[in-house]
């Protein structure tokens, strides 16, 4: 691999991780120690990674016009993912409610984040400078450890919870 390609490498290596997770969590049932488990890990995985990734890449790809838009449209959509994951964090997971909020969360975070591979990412390559790339593979992996930390995996409650 490149250095050119690290820090988009580095961010795909995460995604694979996070279908992993989904992919298990599909697979369990019920308000189980496994279920709950499994979607912590999830929860603090997609949190820290979006903060990491909007602070290390999107910030550098706001500064560059041909890639506001782009930007813009995936910062929304990490909003989106984390409204989704408060709101099935405040569900209850013995209801069939929870599973069906999953498997849209699922349905959009993998479209979210083939686009950013498929689309996004080859297009940022072209714009970016090693002075840029320098930044981002300093900040990402720092500001991930540090989001993941603080991480909550909500700061709803139950009644706050979607219908």
């Amino acid at each position: 691999m490149s250095q050119d390609d690290e820090i988009f490498a580095r961010l795909k290596r995460d995604h694979d991780k996070h279908r992993e997770l989904l992919d298990r969590l599909l697979k369990t049932e019920g308000d189980t120690a496994e279920r709950r488990s499994l979607f912590e890990e999830l929860t603090r995985e997609l949190k820290s990674h979006a903060s990491a990734e909007e602070q290390a890449l999107y910030s550098t790809m706001m500064r560059k016009p041909p890639t506001t838009d782009e930007t813009r449209h995936s910062v929304a959509e990490h909003h989106e993912i984390e409204e989704a994951l408060n709101d099935l964090a405040a569900t209850d997971m013995s209801a069939g409610a929870w599973l069906h909020k999953f498997k849209d969360l699922d349905h959009d975070y993998r479209h979210h984040i083939d686009e950013e591979e498929e689309e996004h990412f080859p297009d940022f390559a072209d714009h970016l400078d090693e002075k840029d790339r320098e930044h981002m593979r300093g900040v990402f992996e720092r500001r991930k450890k540090e989001e993941k930390a603080e991480a909550e995996v909500t700061p709803e409650a139950k009644e706050d919870a979607k219908e």
